[in-house]
């Protein structure tokens, strides 16, 4: 019986561990290896390690941990996961077997809906990007196109003004606008193009949208919001809300509905930058080691 179960070894699953070691507390991290942000060249945003290669990032974490021994990481997936009342949880494993643990912590991540366009996936990372904040000044003040309908691109290409003033929103066919918020565009010089989308071409360096009528459109970055899922099923096995940006409802210090049940990380959240989830990993870690010492005091 392990005190906790991690699932998920990115900033929010590796902060919660090296908090609960550094509380001598018995913890099983478990992985599938699919962070994210693998294809990203660099991580921005966390004080100290801006620029960072994000994987480069998560092998320096994994490193520190290895001076506390009670703290395992494993490289598996989790599979199932099932609320055992008083007992705990049981989760299973990729290979069959069965472990269990007093708290359980879900901090698997969540998954960009990549549109299928030749070389959109290629381009990830490079020069095609979902987030302003992680990777919008490094384009600043050049040509920026987005890809997105209705509210999501209409609300990310405002979004990008504080980066670029030449904006071009691509909606791949019917913008799903109203009148007005395309008026509002407009008063704020960003250009709505609706023609197909054929494919991307280009490198870290620039991108260039292909359409199936009409010119080219050549700009240093492409910005989307097409939405997301949860990287596992585990939250929604266990009975949590899904809201509508795809993410877990959790209440204080990131807790569920289910005792002893806790979700961090982008999986959790609509801000979704590591150092908050490294953050939320180490709320949730304080939350869970409260809980435990409290089911131990006689």
């Amino acid at each position: 019986m392990y005190d906790v179960i991690i699932v998920g070894a990115g900033p929010a699953g590796l902060s919660a561990a090296l908090m609960l070691g550094r509380c001598r507390r018995n913890v099983l991290v478990c992985d599938a290896g699919r962070p994210r942000n693998a294809a990203s060249l660099a991580m921005h945003g966390y004080l100290s390690r801006d620029g960072i290669a994000p994987l480069e990032f998560l092998r320096i974490a994994r490193k520190q941990l290895e001076q506390y021994a009670s703290v395992a990481v494993k490289e598996i997936e989790v599979t199932a996961a099932e609320c055992r009342g008083d007992s705990g949880f049981r989760v299973t494993l990729a290979d069959g077997s069965e472990l269990d643990a007093r708290k359980l912590l879900i901090a698997t991540g969540v998954v960009d809906k990549l549109p299928e366009i030749d070389g959109f996936r290629e381009l990830y990372g490079r020069s095609v990007f979902h987030c302003p904040y992680c990777d919008g000044w490094e384009v600043r003040d050049r040509p920026l196109a987005i890809y997105g309908r209705g509210a999501r691109g209409r609300g990310l290409s405002l979004e990008l003004i504080g980066w670029s003033r030449d904006l071009v929103l691509c909606t791949d066919g019917r913008s799903e606008i109203g009148h007005e918020d395309l008026a509002r565009l407009q008063r704020n010089g960003i250009s709505v193009r609706t023609d197909p989308v054929l494919r991307l071409e280009g490198d870290e360096t620039f991108v260039r949208i292909v359409f199936a009528r009409g010119e080219p459109l050549a700009r240093r970055a492409l910005f989307f919001t097409t939405g997301q899922t949860q990287q596992s099923p585990l939250a929604e096995l266990l009975g949590c809300e899904i809201n509508e940006k795809g993410t877990v409802r959790t209440g204080k210090y990131e807790a569920t509905h289910l005792p002893g049940l806790y979700v961090a990380g982008d999986a959790s959240r609509a801000v979704q930058w590591v150092v908050v989830a490294a953050a939320e990993g180490a709320e949730a870690a304080f939350a869970i080691n409260t809980d435990l010492l409290k089911e131990d005091l006689l």
